[in-house]
């Protein structure tokens, strides 16, 4: 209980810088807070004249709000102030009122003609704000006044107000269904809005009024195609998932017609040419409804629009997109989602959790899309249980005969687990990779039997049902076994698998003649004691041994069902009467007595073992029903492939005669008039940047949908016509200040700009085209004139351009490097050795020293420290290696490449007679996460000659070793790197403040805390301070106290902070303290650290 007064002091400690003590507010109220004085100090401040204090009380009200405690009472106060002045009280005002309208409606309803006012109001803010109030008074009185408030919002200049009349609509709606026919025509309007800001709310709002009326979205839906990658997060979520509706509305299956086309050629080959020629007609016409599949344009684009959000930071954007492409796309395209998802499988347990469901449910029926990323789904032990079993689900789906003994391997591992839920979904996961992979069911079967001496009882019982539903495929093979279960039955109590195994005697009673009686003998003396599920697995097997073998079961089948005849339970009893009368023959058994044996003894199919994820597609994936299995309040059905495409005209936007400028002064006129109006002072910043002028909006959507030929002829006329302006412009600008720096650009992408259509081009007007012309021209300058200065002897052009091709090197990824947001189908071509004269020059070096650019690529001698002056590790002894030996060490500086890799330097000597040729490393065989940048390759070694190299390893944050293979031309080593905990963190440099405010959220599980014993040599500052920092890589904090010691790092992944706190007490006593939010990385560098200090 220690921390809760430091937790008070934290949050009321900001009253020192002016804002109020909330942990110690009157107005907050406590459990012996009087209620007529409650709240009274924030009443009057409300009251006063001064704004100052009305804003300050508005300020505690709704923190109040924000920590959950109730302020209604406030409600006639504030009300009060709804007509304020002060733009800042009001915000905070409206702020109140929609969070206590609702409940308040008497009194909210006196304001109306306040909240009317504020539709009016010059500030943006103020008139969305007083619209959120209106529409969260739900009283059915006002709905007139509440529609003609949407209606006029929706009609607003500012794309805020339009935005909140779209978000007012479903609450309106809600509240009075039949104005449905006059909320259509709004959101009709609204969807015709072009800013990105209005697209997301509105559709939101179609979805939840009219999600039927599938013809409002025609007009917009290329532009919604278009503005999609634009609209904020949520937006995105609900557009691509209403386009998902409509695009299995409107366009044809891209996976319906894939073998028509061979079909239609077989028909043609194989035709007689004697056929009358009705029947060739009739032949034509089938051939012509068979023609191949072609995409529909709009298809298309709404595919490529969508893609690049499969990088979206939000995981439910993501997965939109993927099921969009699952829903929508050829089977062709499909995989790329795959890499998207297995990306998320990084965040957080909830986000895994639904992820996982959507993958099992695509598992199964486009198994090979995530076949490459087999190891992602790898368990690991901090996993919780549903992560696990959902994990076990897709592993089982991705086995085929290739992988099976991988993913076998995995299985023998997590048999060993604590989880007992998770154990048995293992088993049952065994069991289904068996049942599916022939070639892999005897191991299978071989191994689950191994499991049945297990000491754990559940493990055995859940391998028992696994079993019985095994060997149902080929009982006669497998007579040992049963007698092997057969013993079990003293020792099993759980009552699924005792019921399992009297089944599977009573099944095979023929293989096991000998041992079924006796186990019946066992099962009726504790036949009383048992479960209601083993009682009538008993009845049946002695039904099933009285049929077989009746001379040694008779009198024991008879006890058994004696016993039956008055157990309590109705359904034991009911069973025991049926199969008497079954069994025993006597003069009232019916005709069934004969077919006893077969009804009994009658060969049963074995069990399909399927995944319980097979029937989920039905539902639209990512959805809240499919994560349920059944149908969500709300859920609309992803409606079938139309037999037919639609008329796809429906989508194309005439263009308005009069937005076709023909002459250059004209459009810019227009794109200028905006920057000039007087409106903008009074809108704000918002409105003046978001709304864009009406025909120059509209210009631009309706050119990039309908692709008219007229207008790109009309532009490159009018491009011929500017070119003279456009030279003298540059001349002018050259003159003033020198060619500017332009970003470089490929001409390829360029072109794939143009091409895209002019809608960039349209919103920047002539000064984009001037813009785009420029920069490629002044590339060329900007190139032409380094050159010419570097021969004359300048140097600041030569340095930018030495940068410049510095860069490009850098940004490519490795060869093994798998990027899980590269999204291209294609891998990258590896980067090519560049030799270090072609990047940079000796002279310029030279120079580039001068100027103290600590560029490490420039000087790579400085990651050469002296080979004694760390500890080094044997890599590969000379015996091993061929008298090729190799050691190697840890750096402690950071890795030129990448920030996030530990640098490991690498000694290579030559102990032989012969030179060594090629040396390299070569297929590492890494730990999911870890990846690893080798060095360059060494292309021959003389005899005797030692070469000196730095490779990078990311270790993922972790002392797993990395594994690889050091190659020469004639030999493969297999070596490894293993790191100590304290190699795998950078220093970091803080004062003393900095440490204590970062030990302070680092503590409960975080810390760990060791106390030991100094020896005599390692009692002075020195020498502690020498034997930490050779365990860790860390840095010296500055401490007052003379007997403490602290030292701060972040690990080189992840960047987590590790703190340390060696306090020494009297004597030869310390205490050691470690905080970091990476538990295990503490309680191993404790452990290192002790050792290191006891040495």
């Amino acid at each position: 209980m220690a921390a809760s007064p430091a937790y008070g002091e934290e949050k009321g400690g900001s009253s020192s810088l002016g804002e109020p003590e909330y942990g110690h507010d009157p107005a907050s109220g406590g459990i012996f807070a009087s209620d007529y004085k409650r709240h009274d100090d924030l009443k009057e401040m409300l009251d006063s004249n001064k704004d100052s204090l009305k804003l300050e009380a508005m300020k505690r009200i709704v923190a109040m709000i924000a920590w959950g405690k109730n302020a209604s009472d406030l409600f006639p106060a504030v009300v009060k102030n709804v007509a304020c002045k002060n733009i800042e009280v009001k915000k905070l005002v409206y702020v109140y009122l929609v969070r206590y309208a609702e409940e308040q409606q008497d009194l909210a309803l006196l304001s109306i003609s306040t909240f009317q006012r504020g539709l009016k109001d010059p500030n943006q803010l103020i008139r969305a704000s007083a619209l959120r109030v209106l529409s969260s008074i739900r009283v059915p009185i006002i709905v007139p006044i509440m529609m003609l408030a949407i209606k006029e919002a929706a009609s607003d200049m500012s794309p805020y107000v339009r935005k909140t009349a779209a978000h007012a609509i479903p609450k309106l709606y809600s509240l009075d269904s039949d104005q449905k026919d006059q909320l259509i025509e709004v959101i009709e309007k609204l969807l015709a809005d072009k800013t990105t800001l209005v697209a997301g709310s509105v559709v939101m709002a179609f979805e939840e009024v009219c999600p039927e009326r599938i013809d409002l979205i025609h007009k917009n839906y290329r532009k919604l195609c278009n503005l999609l990658i634009d609209v904020e997060e949520w937006g995105q979520v609900v557009i691509i998932n209403m386009l998902t509706r409509y695009a299995r509305t409107q366009f044809l299956s891209p996976n319906q017609n894939e073998s028509l086309l061979e079909e239609s050629a077989e028909k043609a080959f194989y035709g007689s040419e004697e056929e009358d020629t009705k029947d060739a007609k009739a032949e034509a016409a089938s051939l012509a409804k068979r023609k191949p599949y072609v995409m529909d344009p709009d298809h298309r684009l709404l595919l490529r629009n969508t893609k690049p959000l499969l990088q979206s930071r939000n995981a439910a954007v993501v997965m939109a997109v993927a099921q969009l492409y699952f829903h929508l796309a050829p089977k062709a395209e499909v995989g790329v989602i795959a890499k998207a998802l297995v990306r998320l499988l990084r965040s957080h347990s909830e986000v895994q959790y639904v992820v996982l469901q959507n993958v099992a449910t695509m598992s199964i029926k486009r198994r090979g899309m995530f076949e490459p990323y087999l190891k992602s789904f790898y368990i690991r032990s901090t996993d919780p249980t549903q992560i696990k079993i959902l994990k076990l689900e897709v592993l089982t789906n991705l086995a085929n005969e290739t992988n099976i003994s991988t993913i076998l391997r995995e299985f023998q591992t997590y048999i060993r687990s604590m989880d007992k839920d998770f154990v048995a979904a293992t088993i049952q996961a065994i069991g289904r990779c068996a049942t599916n992979i022939g070639k892999v069911r005897d191991t299978c079967l071989n191994g689950l039997v191994q499991l049945l001496s297990n000491r754990d009882e559940l493990v055995v019982a859940e391998s028992v049902v696994v079993i019985k539903k095994l060997l149902q495929m080929q009982p006669a093979q497998h007579s040992e076994i049963i007698k092997h279960m057969a013993k079990l039955t003293d020792n099993i109590q759980v009552p699924m698998a005792r019921a399992s195994i009297l089944w599977l005697i009573g099944e095979y009673c023929e293989h096991v003649p000998k041992i079924a009686p006796d186990v019946l003998r066992k099962m009726a003396k504790s036949f009383t004691n048992e479960e209601d599920i083993v009682k009538l697995q008993v009845i049946n097997l002695a039904a099933k041994l009285y049929l077989t073998n009746s001379k040694q079961s008779k009198l024991l089948t008879q006890y058994v069902l004696n016993l039956a005849k008055y157990d309590q339970n109705y359904d034991i009893r009911d069973r025991a009467r049926f199969i008497r009368q079954l069994i025993v023959p006597t003069e009232k058994s019916g005709a069934l007595n004969k077919y006893a044996k077969k009804l009994f003894l009658a060969q049963k199919p074995a069990p399909i073992l399927e995944s319980s994820f097979k029937d989920r597609d039905h539902f639209q994936l990512g959805s809240l029903s499919h994560l349920l299995n059944a149908k969500a309040v709300g859920y609309q059905e992803l409606p079938d492939w139309p037999d037919e495409a639609p008329d796809p005209s429906v989508r194309n936007v005439e263009v308005p005669e009069w937005t076709k400028c023909t002459s250059r002064e004209k459009r810019k006129d227009k794109v200028e008039k905006p920057f000039y109006s007087d409106s903008e002072g009074e809108s704000g910043p918002t409105e003046s940047a978001d709304s864009e002028p009406e025909s120059d909006s509209e210009e631009s959507g309706s050119s990039s949908s309908s692709g008219t030929s007229s207008s790109s002829s009309e532009e490159q006329s009018e491009d011929k016509e500017g070119e003279e302006e456009e030279e003298e412009k540059r001349k002018k600008k050259k003159e003033k200040g020198g060619p500017r720096k332009a970003s470089p650009r490929s001409v390829g992408s360029e072109e794939e700009e143009e091409a895209e259509g002019k809608k960039v081009k349209k919103a920047a007007g002539p000064q984009g085209k001037k813009g785009h012309a420029e920069t490629s021209s002044e590339e060329a300058s900007a190139s032409e004139s380094s050159s010419s200065g570097s021969d004359s002897g300048t140097e600041a052009p030569t340095v930018v351009e030495a940068k410049r091709r510095k860069v490009i090197p850098s940004s490519k990824a490795g060869p093994k490097e798998i990027s899980l947001l590269d999204l291209d189908d294609f891998t990258p071509p590896p980067p090519q050795p560049v030799p270090s004269s072609s990047i940079i020059s000796t002279s310029l070096v030279t120079d580039l020293e001068g100027l103290t650019l600590t560029d490490t690529s420039l000087a790579p001698a400085l990651l050469s420290p002296a080979f004694g002056a760390v500890r080094t590790y044997e890599l590969l002894h000379r015996m091993a290696g061929e008298g090729l030996s190799v050691e190697y060490c840890f750096s402690r500086r950071p890795f030129p490449g990448d920030p996030h890799m530990v640098a490991v330097q690498i000694q290579i000597s030559n102990n032989t007679d012969a030179e060594v040729k090629s040396l390299r490393v070569s297929e590492p065989k890494l730990l999911a996460g870890m990846r690893i940048q080798e060095f360059p390759e060494i292309e021959s070694l003389a005899p005797g000659d030692t070469a000196s190299v730095v490779m990078g390893i990311d270790f993922c944050d972790s002392t797993q070793a990395a594994n690889f293979q050091l190659c020469t031309h004639t030999r493969h080593f297999y070596v490894s790197i293993q790191p100590p905990v304290g190699e795998l963190m950078a220093p970091v440099f803080m004062s003393e403040n900095e440490f204590r405010k970062e030990q302070g959220k680092l503590t409960g599980m975080s810390e760990i805390t060791e106390k030991l014993t100094l020896p005599e040599k390692c009692r002075s500052d020195h020498a502690i301070v020498q034997q930490v920092t050779s365990a860790a890589n860390v840095g010296r904090v500055p401490c007052g106290a003379d007997n403490e010691y602290r030292f701060a790092a972040k690990t080189v992944t992840s960047g987590s902070l590790v703190l340390i706190t060696l306090e020494w007490r009297e004597g030869a006593a310390a205490q050691l303290t470690v905080n970091s939010e990476k538990m295990v990385i503490g309680t191993m560098l404790v452990k290192d650290i002790i050792q290191a200090l006891a040495q």
